[in-house]
This record gives structure tokens, sequence and C-alpha cells, in this order.
């Protein structure tokens, strides 16, 4: 399945694979603090996070002919303390790797959001599927910054959907 409307998230249950084309936004753990800091101090974000998704991955430069070096999934769960005010905020989905907490997980379905995990040990082909990266904000943190990504048919697999049901725990 092909997918490019971030609004039928919702609609996908978890376990459902298919491929995105469109636009994520990279974040780990020095951009979420960054985020959380502003939001905390009731200051404007340097973006919406309004049916947006993020992807937490630190990418590597690219080469001359290719926008991104690899640009594989870190670990989720390092951003879970920081994830639930974006979440309240309208940020749509999330894709990396691992599960999430429960705070998140409810947050998540509270929000009628969606996380995402996506292949890990696979930066280098999954950044075949990028064909446009430019820096969004906090570029001082370097590969950390918030990039945004362009990509195409980029693997998904639906990991936690808008209900809460999850490929790690039952519902119950």
């Amino acid at each position: 399945m092909k997918m490019s409307d971030i609004r039928k998230f919702r609609n996908l249950k978890a376990g459902q694979r298919f491929l995105f084309t469109g636009v994520f936004y990279t974040a780990r753990d020095q951009a979420h603090k960054r985020l959380s800091e502003l939001i905390r101090e009731g200051k404007k974000l340097p973006f919406s996070l309004e049916e947006k998704i993020i992807y937490y991955c630190g990418p590597n430069p690219g080469g001359p002919d290719r926008p991104i070096g690899a640009c594989g999934p870190t670990t989720s769960s390092r951003m879970d303390a920081l994830t639930v005010p974006l979440l309240n905020l309208g940020l749509t989905a999330m894709v990396g790797k691992g599960r999430r907490s429960p705070a998140v997980r409810a947050a998540i379905k509270k929000n009628k959001a969606v996380y995402f995990v996506t292949y890990a040990g696979c930066g280098a082909l999954l950044a075949e599927r990028v064909s446009s990266c430019r820096i969004v904000c906090f570029p001082d943190l370097g590969p950390e910054a918030v990039y945004e990504l362009t990509v195409e048919d980029f693997p998904l697999i639906t990991s936690i959907d808008s209900r809460g049901g999850s490929i790690y725990e039952p519902t119950g």
C-alpha cells in the first residue's frame, strides 16, 4: 500500500505496512529538549507541529549527488519524556524504532496520533528514499538539528495506531 495523505493515518491499524511519500521533520534528543523548553516558556515554535511527522533520526551529510547520507531511525523511547507536549500541539505521527512508554501510548490515543517504526540498521538504504533535505532550525546542533526531509516510498510499519493498538503490547 502507498500513502501520502497523513490525515488517513488515523485509519491504520497496528501492524499495517505501507510506503509513505511526503515530508518528515527529523528531531532527536537535543531538538526535543529545545522544543520542550520553548513550549514551557510559552514561546512560538520554529515550525508548526500541526499535521507533521517527526522522524527520530540524525541524518548524515549527503555526498555530491545525494541530498542526505545514512538516515536510520534512533530509539524512540529516549524522547518519551518530551513527547507528550508535542502531541498536545497537534503532532500527527512519529517514526523511530522500539517501544514507547505507557504515557506516550496514552497520549497517542488521546490525540489520535500514530507511531510508526521503520527498519533499523538500514540507514543507507533508507537514504535512497529521500529526495530533498533542508535545515529547519537549530543548525548549531549539527545532525541533531531539525531537518525537513522529502521522502518517496519510505517504508513504515504502524506500531501504535490512533486507538492505542500496538504491535508490542495488547490493547487491553
